[in-house]
């Protein structure tokens, strides 16, 4: 049996050979997800000797690792917004990018939320119920196409005490929906099909294809979607979208091209536009 030192020291080093920038950080995290305690008592007590089972664990974690499978899901959970949120294999992984989404959303609704938000492609829920604790008035719909999403957002909703102001429906995006919603949140798939298979493997071999790939174009959801927002969105009503790098102009034109009218860019922390908002003026069915 070895010492969580030990242990550690040699993880480290599969993972370096892996490749895996955040080798040092990762083991700890591993370490402490099996011991079930902090990285502060991993430190404290680096000489503490792990049981065979605690070992086998350990170990059985770091070749996930080295195998590239991400980190969220060896753990079960990804940080968003504060908040930890259940991930898994059907689902896209919570990104620091789509915080952007969420400023915006704060920004425009400073002062008056929505009554009704609608997210259209949910997958964790992350989106949605962020906004729901953040408008603690407001309620809301999920639509995934993936049951299994629809699962993990359900899930989500009861971790966060969100159930009763949330519902989760499986939808080929708003195909399925019914009503009129204030607000129309979305982070299609917006990746070029032929651009997948050279991200990191963590996204490429993990990930759920259906909620990565754009398409030819990495634009066709954004197609199907635009007649369904302006649909769906009340008089007055605003729908903000994630895209990608450099997709923002042809994804306005397509939103505009539905009777929806542009609004603004939002940038990222790295102060690239991530996000388009756009509004249904009032008078215009």
């Amino acid at each position: 049996m070895q010492t969580i030192r030990s242990l550690l020291a040699t993880s480290r080093e599969k993972l370096k050979n892996a490749q895996i920038p955040s080798y040092s950080l990762d083991a700890d995290l591993l370490m402490s997800h099996v011991l079930k305690i902090s990285k502060a008592e991993i430190f404290c007590y680096p000489m503490r000797t792990l049981s065979q089972n605690e070992e086998q664990h350990f170990n059985e974690l770091v070749q996930r690792r080295v195998a590239r499978e991400p980190m969220s899901h060896i753990l079960g959970i990804r940080e968003f917004w504060g908040r930890e949120f259940i991930v898994n294999k059907n689902t896209l992984d919570p990104r620091p990018d789509s915080e952007s989404l969420i400023e915006q959303v704060l920004e425009l609704y400073d002062n008056n939320p929505p009554a009704k938000i609608l997210d259209l492609g949910t997958g964790t829920g992350c989106l949605l119920l962020t906004l729901l604790s953040e408008f603690t008035d407001s309620e809301g719909v999920g639509a995934d196409i993936s049951e299994a999403a629809i699962s993990v957002a359900k899930e989500n909703s009861l971790k966060l005490g969100l159930a009763k102001r949330s519902s989760f429906v499986v939808s080929n995006w708003g195909k399925s929906i019914k009503g009129n919603y204030n607000l129309i949140i979305s982070n299609p798939p917006y990746i070029k099909y032929s651009d997948i298979e050279g991200l990191e493997p963590e996204v490429s071999k993990y990930e759920p294809i259906q909620a990565l790939d754009g398409g030819n174009t990495g634009l066709e959801c954004y197609i199907e979607l635009a007649p369904q927002i302006f649909n769906l969105l009340s008089e007055g009503g605003f729908a903000v979208l994630e895209h990608g790098i450099g997709q923002e102009t042809a994804i306005r034109e397509i939103l505009e091209n539905n009777n929806l009218s542009f609004v603004n860019y939002k940038q990222d922390l790295a102060g690239i536009n991530r996000c388009i908002t756009v509004r249904k003026n009032k008078g215009i069915c």
